[in-house]
């Protein structure tokens, strides 16, 4: 709902402040007095493009500010959401232009741009100007007011999250299935890598054991040939270094009473004999231990160089990597099985939800094939009410498939002559005859659907008298609803505003300047009288306005 709408220095308008009220809001004027202004101002906010030649004055920046209050539904706080907007059911819209033409544009003091304030505009208000193509156009809006009408909204809300799920799970499927193909494409050449790897036998540490190995069995000649001759130094030879301890021990042993440090030196030397003694068995048992094989030379070379030819193909630097490369290629074959178990589950998921959509699609389609020629005829009869006696609306049903609205093609066709060539509404009616169509088709889906403000510009061209009235009913009526806002010549459907507005203009030091006012209820029945039978009413006018108004 529209709550206020402020102008600064726009064309002839340097201050005005308007406060609509909730239900049918009329405004009237003379010709010429501002009316197209005051759309053109609005037509800012909504995100039309600026135009410098509306600056009021040249050197003063030109504000125009709404405030609207809104129910917050999940799509609109979507938007909200999406663009970074704090989310508030009271939305306020500021367009400003500066006098070099630089426009700016925010929502709730945050900046946007005009894509952003067109897409907001659409759940903030309908306008309908003479000669603009109208909701009624567009299929989408076709049909909710066919659902609104069959009442069957519900379930196409239903249906349309249900096929949201399956397209959701259809994409879904899709992507595991591009996964399962690129897999099942580099499945046999990780397997070729994975049995090349396990065939090597990784174990922790062998690497560099068998790097320790090989620089023992290179030199084994050289360390061989320096064991033997220690342990013959030591122990055999023609002068063991054991035999010459001993000898030295047997002459201390003669002499070790006649001093006293002797005894303990004895002693040491003795264990030396020992130690001398063991380590020459354990160079000898290591000497015996070595392998001279060529076969064991041959083995270690050719596991390392298959490491090593590994460690290189990959680009690694140990063993260690080799093993988590092996893992890794074993988790990739694992998820390849897996990703064919959930390419089968998200199949079965996918056929389930489909059916589910389709068998709402299916009920949904009934109801309205059904139901259909009901809101025909209604519409019909509202047409020839509002001054379109010729004119005729067809709903086409056509089959389709499956979406997030159904399996129907729906699509409002128009005859305005009845020459009995029905065509899509945009392409055949004019700017009047799509307003009144609207109209009607609004009327009877009002309580059903949520309308933005609806704004008419000029409604009433091309009729008059009684079905001016019912336009003007019909309006009240909407008004009940939904909060509409109109620019009217006709009293018949002045007379049934909740609130009036009147423009006019003034002069003032020189200048003249637009001025809206809200009208008393006394103002009213003047100025309707005056839309009946000129600037001086007679008193059969004003008694004619008086009861239109209601008294």
């Amino acid at each position: 709902m529209l709550i206020q709408l402020s102008i600064r220095h726009y064309a002839i308008i340097d201050e005005l402040d308007i406060r609509f009220s909730d239900g049918l809001n009329i405004i009237t004027g003379e010709t010429g007095a501002g009316k197209s202004i005051l759309m053109g101002a609005l037509g800012l906010v909504l995100g039309d493009r600026a135009d410098t030649q509306v600056l009021h004055e040249p050197d003063r920046k030109l504000v125009v500010e709404a405030l609207f209050r809104i129910p917050l539904g999940d799509r609109l706080q979507e938007f909200f959401l999406h663009n970074d907007l704090d989310v508030s059911e009271e939305i306020i819209i500021r367009r400003e232009i500066s006098p070099q033409g630089k426009s700016r544009a925010f929502v709730n003091d945050t900046p946007v741009n005009l894509a952003q304030l067109r897409e907001l505009s659409g759940w903030l208000v309908d306008l309908h100007q003479q000669f603009d193509t109208l909701d009624v156009g567009r299929e989408d809006f076709q049909r909710e007011a066919l659902d609104a009408f069959c009442g069957c909204s519900d379930d196409a809300r239903k249906l349309s999250a249900r096929f949201s799920a399956y397209d959701a799970a259809r994409k879904n499927l899709q992507e595991a299935r591009n996964r399962q193909r690129r897999a099942s494409q580099e499945k046999d050449y990780h397997q070729y890598l994975f049995d090349e790897l396990q065939a090597l036998h990784i174990k922790d540490q062998e690497l560099e054991e068998l790097e320790k190995e090989i620089k023992l069995l290179t030199h084994a000649g050289t360390v061989k040939q320096q064991l033997t001759a220690s342990v013959e130094s030591l122990t055999e030879g023609e002068q063991p270094l054991g035999q010459q301890l001993k000898a030295i021990a047997q002459k201390l042993k003669q002499v070790a009473g006649y001093h006293p440090e002797l005894p303990v030196l004895l002693e040491r030397l003795q264990s030396a004999q020992v130690e001398i003694t063991d380590i020459s068995d354990e160079l000898q048992r290591v000497n015996d231990a070595m392998d001279l094989s060529a076969e064991r030379l041959q083995w270690v070379e050719d596991r390392l160089s298959a490491y090593y030819s590994l460690m290189k193909k990959h680009g690694l630097q140990d063993a260690s990597g080799l093993m988590a490369l092996q893992e890794e290629l074993a988790l990739k074959l694992g998820q390849s099985e897996q990703l064919n178990d959930q390419v089968s589950a998200l199949e079965k998921q996918v056929s389930s939800l489909q059916a589910e959509a389709m068998k709402i699609a299916e009920a949904l389609s009934v109801i309205r094939s059904k139901k259909a020629p009901n809101l025909v005829k209604e519409v019909n009869a509202l047409l020839h009410k509002v001054g379109m006696p010729n004119a005729r609306m067809q709903v086409s049903i056509v089959p389709s498939p499956l979406n997030a609205s159904g399996i129907d093609g729906i699509s409002f066709l128009f005859d305005a002559n009845k020459t009995n060539r029905f065509e899509p509404i945009g392409k055949v009616a004019s700017g009047g005859e799509l307003s009144r169509l609207m109209l009607s088709i609004k009327s009877l889906v009002a309580s059903k659907m949520k309308l933005p403000t609806l704004i008419f510009d000029e409604i009433d061209t091309g009729i008059s008298g009684e079905a001016a009235r019912q336009v003007g009913l019909i309006m009240q009526e909407l008004g009940t609803e939904h909060q509409l806002i109109a620019i009217t010549h006709q009293p018949q459907i002045a007379a049934k505003a909740n609130a009036h507005f009147y423009v006019y203009k003034q002069e003032e030091l020189g200048k003249v300047k637009t001025r809206v006012r809200a009208l008393s209820k006394d103002e009213r029945i003047e100025t309707i009288a005056r839309m009946l039978s000129g600037e001086r009413p007679s008193t059969a006018a004003l008694e004619n306005a008086r009861e239109l108004v209601g008294g």
